[in-house]
């Protein structure tokens, strides 16, 4: 018999047919997201109840707002005893809430910063830029730091040159020994450190001609200071938290150990500790008269208490992989670096992608802890012109604006997560 003269047998695929008019359209929509029996259309009411309320309540209040105002007085008598929102305390003192009590000369110097962290960050998180757009990424944090502070540009590019001067000595070592060609690089580095940055020790401010007027960190505050603290603790604390996590699983004991009693340690201190052992006891413990610049060590304390967060983090990564990966990478014949970077980590980084954003959130909304050691956050700021005689009895306008601008930054990072989690979500493709 032919089966392709049966008429049982089909020679073409059958078109898909269109979707019942009766399953389209928003009713539809709402019979199944919103009243779909009868705890669904109870909570819907209720949702729609309340937010009907609080639209009602508010929507008079910022409705009859006032910008142009120089004092709540002013603002009072313009609204003439109808309720309404003062924004002018916002458009009087907005430089002050960005920027601090940093020169208002100078605004131009942390605003050329911010606008360079876009053209760092794009090439790191988005994959279209050329690779060769991560040397921008990487001289960035000294660019900025020269930008922010002022000074020499002798100190960033001393900095940079340490750090080329460990690779090339760990380049010429590596063949002899791993962990020789390791401590060579650390004390080469350490010596051109100490002896190429000696000069701001001992009060020199302008070693080349290429300097800028220096501006020190107490005048630094706002949302300013808030973004060097968070940015800053977030790129340090990824790499520092996958070491430790690493050393955590390690099999030599005494990594693991000092690994564990890291995390632990860290994990079991409040920040505001952390923050008040950096601004007051650590000084007891340098050398009389070093000056450490206090923001440099809020940052440090920052950087380790995220790190070790992170580190458990993605320990969970390392942990959900099967045994199979690891077996793979042995099969292959590479050694354990070359394994985790090439098969194990980015395998538990995408796994770990929602904590180690949960933690990056987290950490930047932490930086308000800065206000109890005496800096000037966007929070401390706002106390400090409440208490001013022009703005006093100001409550709500000032803290909407700062909860709207820290919204707006962890709200694009939790939606760069979402596009990370698609764009490498590779399982099911």
């Amino acid at each position: 018999m032919n089966l392709h003269n049966a008429s049982w047998v089909r020679q073409e695929m059958v078109l898909a047919s269109a979707r019942p008019v009766g399953q389209n359209g928003p009713l539809e929509w709402m019979r199944k997201n919103l009243f779909d029996g009868w705890l669904s259309t109870l909570l819907t009411v209720a949702s729609v109840t309340a937010i009907a309320w609080l639209a009602m309540a508010v929507a008079p209040w910022l409705g009859n707002s006032i910008w142009k105002a120089n004092s709540l007085a002013e603002c009072r008598q313009l609204l003439n005893g109808a309720p309404g929102a003062c924004w002018g305390v916002i458009r009087d003192r907005w430089p002050q809430l960005l920027f601090g009590f940093y020169p208002a000369q100078l605004y131009w110097r942390p605003v050329l910063a911010f606008a360079l962290l876009f053209a760092a960050l794009a090439p790191v998180l988005f994959r279209a830029l050329p690779s060769r757009a991560l040397w921008f990424s990487a001289v960035y944090p000294g660019i900025a730091c020269w930008l922010i502070w002022g000074g020499s540009l002798w100190f960033p590019v001393a900095v940079y040159l340490g750090f080329a001067v460990a690779a090339g000595l760990f380049a010429s070592t590596a063949r002899i020994s791993q962990g020789l060609a390791v401590s060579v690089a650390s004390l080469g580095a350490a010596l051109w450190w100490i002896y190429a940055l000696r000069p701001f020790s001992s009060g020199v401010s302008a070693v080349v001609p290429i300097a800028l007027e220096a501006v020190p960190s107490r005048e630094i505050g706002g949302f300013l200071l808030s973004i060097i603290i968070g940015v800053t603790g977030i790129a340090m604390s990824l790499p520092l938290g996958v070491l430790l996590a690493l050393g955590r699983r390690s099999s030599l004991p005494l990594i693991q150990m000092l690994s564990v009693v890291f995390i632990e340690f860290i994990r079991g201190v409040p920040l505001i500790t952390l923050l008040f052992t950096a601004s007051l006891l650590l000084n007891y413990f340098l050398p009389p008269g070093t000056n450490f610049d206090l923001v440099l060590r809020v940052v440090i304390m920052v950087t380790l208490f995220a790190s070790a967060y992170m580190a458990e983090v993605i320990r969970g990564g390392l942990a959900g992989l099967p045994r199979g990966q690891y077996e793979a990478a042995e099969a292959l014949g590479l050694d354990y670096w070359k394994a985790q970077r090439l098969i194990i980590l980015p395998q538990a980084l995408k796994i770990s992608i929602p904590g180690i954003v949960n933690t990056f959130v987290g950490l930047f909304k932490d930086t308000t802890l800065v206000m109890f050691i005496g800096l000037l956050d966007p929070i401390a700021l706002a106390a400090a012109i409440r208490a001013n005689t022009e703005w006093q009895g100001i409550y709500w306008e000032l803290f909407i604006f700062i909860a709207a601008v820290f919204f707006i930054f962890c709200f694009g990072m939790s939606r760069y997560s979402m596009y990370l989690e698609r764009r490498l979500k590779t399982d099911h493709r």
